[in-house]
């Protein structure tokens, strides 16, 4: 423990309502609470009150999260030194010291106090990534989010027209598309595309680019048509709800779209756009989260190793006495890890040698998925590579360097 490196450490619990903090005053060797409410003037009054306390250092912060409004309130103070830590971290130091599982707010301060005391060596630092880098990490996580709840609405309407109008789910096409919420807004029951006058049905899908010959097939079904059952009761309500289901997935999708924009136009100025853009199957949605896993600080991954426990693409080995068991790595960034995943997936139809990578996963007994892991196991340390040397990603070379060093993949990628 070296307590002359901060004028003062802090131990900060936070809350919806208000926060506890509990504050080691190095030069005073005294220990202080503090209970801040949560506004914007008590904050920042107390870190004011921080910097006297610290003597005009640094002063260590523990907090129990690495994102949120007080993280990132104080992470705009230049004197602080923040180190979130990991909720599953924080709970079993307390129950170490406190098998009988009690929880207080002042305890929890004093814990995360006690560990960045006596632990800090241990503990990583928080380093700000450059605000483009910071924009581009919000935008694909926001954007994530949006795409996963439209996908939860298109479910929920599958499930509706299964249940009254099976047809629609072929008649309207892609439940995410225009095309569909349009068709499902004219014609939300059989009965009523079967009451529409074949030349409205043949202009609408003209208008949405399909050929004479598909319209004319879609016509000849339409008019041969069964309904699945006439119960008034549960077609009214059905219609009910896939009105409102195609209301949401309309607005996400126009969200969603527009933060394509703007992620676009975020990341065409990252420095290292031209990097991350030259992988193959990047594209323009995994291009721009790379850059975000990533950063621009070079200095804080030594090694690809780092970057791969980060983002829980690396397995964890549990061992014990005769016991060998390797597995997943659970506690790690989930969207980060599901970048990596999705690039690794996506590049198997794009590079030969991932290509045949994966199916030499398989052959040995690897399910689908582990053999993806161990493929963005592989491909981080390509992308760090290229990352560290600020060098784009060259196909040919890599293959070449493959053949050099004897690796049968550059022969199976041939």
């Amino acid at each position: 423990m070296v307590e002359m490196e901060f004028g003062a450490y802090v131990g900060l619990d936070w809350g919806d309502q208000a926060h506890t903090a509990a504050v080691w005053d190095v030069g005073a060797q005294r220990r202080t609470e503090k209970r801040i409410e949560h506004t914007p003037a008590a904050l920042h009054e107390w870190v004011a009150q921080l910097r006297s306390i610290g003597h005009g250092g640094r002063v260590a912060v523990a907090i129990e999260q690495s994102r949120g409004a007080v993280f990132d309130a104080l992470s705009g103070y230049d004197f602080l030194t923040l180190y979130p830590i990991n909720p599953r971290s924080a709970a079993r130091y307390r129950e170490a010291f406190c098998p009988s599982n009690a929880k207080d707010d002042p305890t929890d301060a004093d814990s995360l106090l006690e560990m960045l005391r006596k632990h800090g060596e241990s503990l990583r630092p928080f380093v700000a990534d450059d605000a483009c880098t910071r924009s581009l990490r919000l935008l694909t996580e926001d954007r994530r989010e949006l795409v996963d709840q439209r996908t939860a609405h298109v479910q929920r309407l599958t499930d509706r027209l299964k249940a009254y109008f099976p047809q629609a789910l072929t008649w309207a096409g892609g439940l995410t598309s225009v095309q569909a919420c349009e068709f499902l807004e004219h014609w939300p029951t059989l009965d009523a595309i079967k009451r529409a006058r074949p030349s409205t049905v043949r202009a609408f899908y003209r208008q949405h680019r399909h050929s004479e010959a598909s319209i004319d097939q879609t016509l000849k079904a339409v008019r041969s048509a069964m309904s699945l059952h006439r119960d008034q009761p549960i077609i009214t309500a059905a219609v009910m709800m896939v009105r409102s289901e195609v209301a949401q997935i309309r607005a996400l999708t126009a969200s969603i779209t527009e933060y394509e924009r703007q992620i676009a136009a975020t990341f065409a100025e990252h420095p290292d756009a031209p990097i991350f853009a030259s992988f193959p199957g990047a594209g323009a949605q995994l291009a721009p989260r790379l850059a975000a896993a990533f950063g621009t600080n070079r200095d804080r991954y030594a090694g690809a190793v780092d970057m791969s426990t980060l983002s829980g693409i690396a397995p964890v080995l549990r061992r014990s006495g005769k016991s060998v068991v390797v597995q997943m790595r659970w506690a790690c960034p989930k969207f980060m890890r599901q970048t990596f995943h999705e690039f690794a997936r996506v590049s198997i139809g794009q590079s030969a040698w991932a290509r045949a990578f994966y199916q030499q996963q398989r052959q040995r007994g690897h399910s689908r998925h582990q053999a993806i892991r161990t493929l963005a196991y592989r491909w981080i340390r390509v992308l760090h590579a290229c990352w560290k040397n600020r060098t784009a990603y060259d196909e040919k070379k890599y293959l070449q360097q493959l053949a050099r060093r004897g690796s049968p993949l550059a022969a199976l990628a041939a």
